[in-house]
């Protein structure tokens, strides 16, 4: 599991607000479909023949019965095991005489890797065998294994993924499987008790309580690994989420699922009292879009802002922070979001304008960015949302069609390798040294697609894509879906065909 190593509360937020928070992965691999359109009720169908409401009492100092949510709850959790298999990758490995007499990139060779194998959990929601995790515990793999808290064993398949918000959609064949009810995030109480169940390195499942410590609680923008941690409005609770507990269920008490565990904090590696979850409020519409078209609809307010929580800010020699405190000061306000730039084009353009405090959205008080965030992660691009400003001393509320990251309410779909319609290898060899090429992807085949309707034919040898040399297949689906979430959607490719005769193409990657 990746453990974050400290907490940095960010006083700027990011250029245009996405209703998807990012993701942040927990627990990493040790060593590393389509699906017809449902609707919320019909994905997140409550089973209550599986749950019992636990019998608690709201009478002051009497302890709550959790006996029963946890009895409710384990059943439905899962134990996952996914294998990535040993691959054969080409490498170029260093040669001194090629250094000075050839193309100075070196010897091709064929390298085998050795198969890698992780663990987590996961959280069945429906009675046919949809399944929620982590991202992380299945991401770059090859088969899925799901053991289910009675040890039937049975095989996974992935329906979707979204690293940002570190969720992916499992599914598993049959029916009448034990469920979890889905219960509303944006309910919980600090202070409410909550179990984390798990099901860890194959001992079936195990069960932590404690209370909710903070909601839409914001994560450092570094971890241990160094990599970004974009996820903004996490459920953060002292229930202890350990490894192999990644996808696994957080409770309430009345055995309802509130949340998918996803990290620990912990400058030691080891379990100390903060563990983090996303909550359903996200994961409810995450999963949903994820089951009907394979990608998530992201939805954007279009703005660069800043959070106004004074109380957050203790720096006042940076001049940042004392720009910030003197805005604050200025309105006579103590928290909200700060609008610095409106984007053209954007969902904001023409309503928002430069210096507006958003104090509220759908009704809902607005104290920080985090709060923001989580609220334009229940929408997608099309969905008109209420916004609450104070605007020259004065309230005012508008609204708002959301757009995505095209600038357009398009639902966008998940743009696998198969639109392109056409079959690539690395070129070999032999080809390489007749055309002194260091590396290239040719074309194998064309039957229509993308790259069809942009002229390219069989046998024309990719060399760079989007300015990105191609030296594996791997690396032209890379930059492929990148290219996807760009306003353009363009894949400009250029390379030769084996005559010597160099082209290039702009591949429209649109779908209608």
């Amino acid at each position: 599991m990746k453990r974050t190593t400290k907490m940095v509360m960010g006083v700027t937020a990011g250029v245009l607000l996405s209703s998807a928070i990012g993701g942040f992965t927990a627990y990493k691999l040790l060593e590393r479909q389509q699906v017809g359109a449902a609707s919320f009720n019909e994905l997140f169908q409550p089973n209550p023949d599986n749950m019992r409401l636990a019998a608690f009492s709201a009478a002051p100092g009497q302890l709550v019965d959790l006996t029963q949510a946890a009895e409710s709850s384990v059943h439905a959790v899962v134990h996952i095991r996914a294998t990535e298999l040993s691959k054969t990758k080409t490498v170029y490995a260093p040669d001194i005489f090629d250094f000075f007499f050839g193309d100075g990139r070196g010897r091709q060779q064929q390298v085998q890797t050795q198969p890698r194998v992780g663990f987590g959990s996961g959280v069945i929601i429906s009675k046919d065998g949809y399944i929620v995790t982590n991202n992380h515990v299945v991401e770059n793999v090859d088969e899925i294994t799901v053991k289910l808290n009675d040890d039937r064993e049975l095989k996974g398949r992935i329906i979707g993924t979204d690293p940002s918000t570190d969720l992916a959609l499992l599914k598993i064949e049959g029916d009448d499987f034990p469920t979890i009810p889905i219960g509303d995030s944006d309910n919980l109480k600090v202070g409410e008790w909550v179990l984390a169940v798990g099901n860890p390195f194959n001992l079936n499942s195990t069960v932590t309580a404690g209370i909710v410590s903070a909601k839409a609680r914001s994560i450092g923008t570094t971890a241990a690994n160094g990599q970004a941690a974009n996820i903004q409005s996490f459920i953060q609770t002292d229930a202890a989420i350990n490894s192999g507990n990644s996808g696994g269920a957080l409770v309430n008490a009345k055995g309802e699922l509130v949340g998918i565990n996803a990290m620990l904090y912990s400058p030691t590696g080891a379990y100390s009292g903060y563990g983090f979850a996303i909550p359903t409020s996200i994961m409810t519409k995450v999963v949903s879009d994820l089951k009907q078209y394979g990608a998530v609809q992201r939805a954007m307010l279009g703005i660069t802002c800043t959070d106004l929580n004074v109380g957050l800010m203790v720096d006042e020699s940076d001049p940042q922070v004392k720009a910030i405190k003197d805005k604050a000061e200025e309105l006579g306000l103590k928290e909200g979001i700060w609008v610095r730039e409106v984007q053209e084009g954007g969902s904001s353009a023409g309503i928002l304008k430069e210096d507006d405090i958003i104090t509220a959205m759908e009704g809902k008080k607005i104290h920080r960015f985090s709060d923001m965030q989580e609220e334009l992660a229940k929408h997608r691009p099309g969905d008109k949302v209420t916004v609450t400003v104070m605007r020259d001393g004065k309230e005012k509320e508008f609204t708002i069609t959301l757009k995505n990251a095209q600038g357009n309410t398009k639902v966008v779909k998940d743009a696998g390798m198969e639109i392109l319609g056409a079959a690539f290898k690395p070129i070999d060899a032999d080809l390489r040294r007749q055309l002194n090429l260091g590396y290239g992807l040719q074309v194998t085949g064309v039957s229509g697609g993308k790259m069809g309707e942009a002229g390219i034919r069989k046998g024309f040898i990719i060399l760079k894509a989007n300015g990105q040399p191609m030296k594996e297949v791997e690396d032209l689906e890379r930059v492929m879906k990148a290219a996807t979430q760009t306003p353009e959607q363009t894949l400009f490719i250029s390379g030769m065909f084996p005559s010597g005769k160099r082209a290039s193409y702009a591949v429209d990657l649109s779908q209608e």
